[in-house]
């Protein structure tokens, strides 16, 4: 059985905050747009998913954005210490939510570079750094993964 909650207003509300901020950001792109949609390049495609992908992880998971993230749960005492927890319903859920889950922030966060990549020259700058910065993530995560799988097989390899 669908349990029906508050919390499913709130989602409305942001799900038509999103629509409606896209349906602008397209009445606006077909008038002021540097490039046609139409005429990216496969470069340019690559360009948006890396930076998107990086935005995501930015925003979702690096300590720097940590204390955004905080400013959408709730301080709770537990026993002798404090810890975050999501509120339980309200706008703030709504955006706890969408600060946990990278496919919901992939999404507006496609959005907004797309927008910003396809208005002005000026987006190309941010867009190519967190291009890279994304391609250097995933070295990172590989080399980490191959030297932590090295790592175990020589401990087996010793046993």
């Amino acid at each position: 059985m669908i349990k029906i909650t508050d919390q499913y207003f709130w989602n409305v509300v942001f799900l038509v905050f999103f629509l409606v901020l896209v349906a602008m950001g397209g009445i606006i792109l077909e008038t002021e747009s540097r490039i046609p949609l139409s005429e990216l390049s496969l470069v340019d495609y690559i360009l948006i998913t890396l930076a998107t992908w990086r935005l995501t992880r930015l925003f979702l998971y690096d300590a720097i954005s940590k204390f955004f993230r905080e400013q959408f749960w709730d301080l709770v005492k537990v026993g002798k210490g404090y810890e975050l927890e999501k509120p339980k319903f309200g706008p703030r859920r709504t955006l706890a939510d969408l600060l946990s889950c990278p496919w919901c922030f992939g999404t507006w966060a496609a959005a907004t570079v797309i927008f910003f990549y396809l208005l002005t020259p000026y987006a190309v700058f941010p867009v190519i750094i967190l291009a890279i910065s994304a391609v250097a993530t995933f070295l990172q995560i590989v080399s980490n993964l191959v030297g932590h799988k090295a790592g175990i097989l020589k401990k087996e390899n010793e046993g």
